[in-house]
């Protein structure tokens, strides 16, 4: 962290990670999940006033399920259909005016869907991640981007897991390695 972190908006966007109801219900830890939307909202804001861009990505099937995933995994998959409204932003988050919403079928932001063209079209090279899961949605759309070749900043308060020993070791472990590991008033700062 020895650098100054310093932000084009013109050149960054703000891409938040599956703050979505059936998400943001769940209990996460190290941040609770209010505090996690309170923040990525208030980033969200920032990005939009000073000209940045702010995508929105939710994750979810089909309406058929036709397209889920049904790898075999030691791991019991949840049980049953989740309901109606799992998959839709919470409220806090917008979308707004300029937002480009990514709806994704799996854990990572890029594959399968318009995100990468949406950044690429828009001259971005660097890409300011927050959201929900760390080491499911955030890591998985963080290595793409990665690949991808963009310069990433990973806000750590304004992302959070279902543990926080999971929190912790994707941004010790892999996010640090790929990217650089900030606050939310750091990001805020760079900004101006």
């Amino acid at each position: 962290m020895a650098d100054t972190l310093a932000l084009d908006p013109k050149k960054t966007a703000l891409v938040v990670i599956d703050l979505q109801k059936g998400i943001a219900s769940l209990p996460t830890a190290p941040y609770p999940a209010d505090v996690v939307i309170e923040k990525a909202a208030q980033l969200a804001d920032a990005f939009r006033n000073s000209g940045g861009f702010v995508v929105l990505v939710h994750v979810g099937p089909s309406p058929d399920g036709g397209d889920a995933l049904h790898p075999a995994t030691d791991a019991a998959p949840r049980a049953g259909k989740p309901p109606a409204d799992w998959d839709q932003l919470v409220p806090a988050m917008g979308p707004k005016e300029g937002d480009h919403i990514v709806r994704k079928r799996q854990w990572g932001a890029f594959y399968g869907t318009d995100l990468d063209l949406q950044l690429r079209r828009r001259h971005i090279d660097t890409i300011v991640l927050c959201g929900i899961a760390t080491n499911i949605g955030v890591e998985s759309t963080a290595r793409d981007g990665y690949e991808r070749g963009y310069q990433q900043v990973f806000v750590e308060d304004a992302t959070s897991d279902l543990s926080a020993e999971a929190h912790t070791f994707s941004v010790e472990h892999v996010l640090s390695r790929i990217g650089r590991v900030r606050s939310t008033d750091q990001v805020l700062s760079a900004l101006k």
